[in-house]
């Protein structure tokens, strides 16, 4: 199983640690594009910080991060699902270059309106549940600046994240404190458990995150510490798209702007926001988008000897 999450926590139960190293999921996330290296790093870092926080909802649905704003980049969506599935998607702005230097700041939030997004879609909504989205200015340098700032302003957590992503890898570290259970002793204890993890987290080395192992570096930054481990949960990459639901979107389109498409190109091609899968619909195949279902001829009961 080499894409997986990993959770730990420290022995007082205070601080909470969790890995996660992509590999197969991200060249999944990569196949049919060709991402600049300024993009390729901002998508697998925010898809590490997705699959670390969905790790952790307490529903079947939904986490979507969300980045927009001004700048070559207009959207950033990764959606992780409870299962720790994955799809994702970048817009580039057309005719925009990407500098491959470029930083989450000058790529996003050029005009200084990013804005940062975290939506929480359960799938079967209990009364009186709704989808939560909390939005935030797009504030910090990187990815996992910008997702501390949301936890602290939305979620009031105490929460520190390392991400890195490269060509083949894309990987991440959460530490987060987690909620109090006690008095004054109980919170400086916590304080300080919270403190140590974070203190050794930051020894981290340049890429170790893509380059070690989740076991690795876990003994490499704990072990010195207790910790609780739990088991590994597989991560994988997952797009929903399908044929039907392509020819289901261009049956909304309507029966005249699909012929207009394919008088005008001779095909109708769709190519898929998340996975970047080419759908090509022939005449014959648009024909058959809008020809009325047939009722199936009536047979004679089978005879039973």
């Amino acid at each position: 199983m080499t894409d997986q999450l990993k959770k730990y926590l420290f022995e007082d139960r205070s601080v909470r640690v969790q890995a996660v190293r992509l590999h197969q999921t991200w060249l999944d996330a990569q196949e049919n594009h060709q991402y600049p290296p300024a993009v390729q790093r901002l998508l697998g870092e925010l898809m590490a910080a997705a699959a670390l926080l969905a790790a952790n909802i307490k529903f079947e649905g939904s986490l979507v991060l969300q980045i927009q704003g001004g700048g070559p980049i207009a959207l950033v969506v990764v959606e992780c699902q409870s299962d720790l599935s994955l799809r994702a998607t970048v817009k580039v702005r057309e005719g925009h270059e990407v500098p491959a230097d470029g930083s989450m700041q000058s790529l996003l939030n050029a005009d200084g309106q990013g804005r940062f997004i975290v939506v929480l879609d359960p799938r079967r909504k209990v009364p009186g549940q709704q989808t939560y989205q909390g939005i935030v200015p797009l504030e910090g340098e990187t990815v996992a600046q910008a997702l501390q700032h949301y936890m602290k302003a939305s979620e009031q957590l105490d929460t520190r994240l390392w991400l890195q992503a490269g060509d083949q890898y894309a990987a991440g570290l959460l530490v987060q404190r987690l909620p109090d259970q006690g008095g004054a002793a109980r919170a400086e204890s916590t304080a300080d458990t919270l403190a140590r993890a974070t203190l050794l987290a930051d020894t981290l080395e340049p890429d170790e995150l893509v380059r070690a192992d989740i076991d690795t570096l876990i003994h490499r930054l704990y072990w010195e510490e207790t910790l609780i481990a739990f088991e590994p949960i597989p991560v994988r990459w997952h797009c929903t798209c399908t044929r039907e639901r392509v020819a289901g979107m261009l049956r909304t389109l309507g029966e005249r702007e699909v012929e207009d498409i394919l008088a005008e190109q001779g095909s109708v091609r769709v190519t898929c926001d998340f996975c970047g899968k080419p759908y090509k619909f022939d005449a014959v195949d648009c024909s058959g988008l809008f020809a009325p279902a047939r009722p199936m001829p009536e047979q004679d009961p089978p005879t039973v000897h």
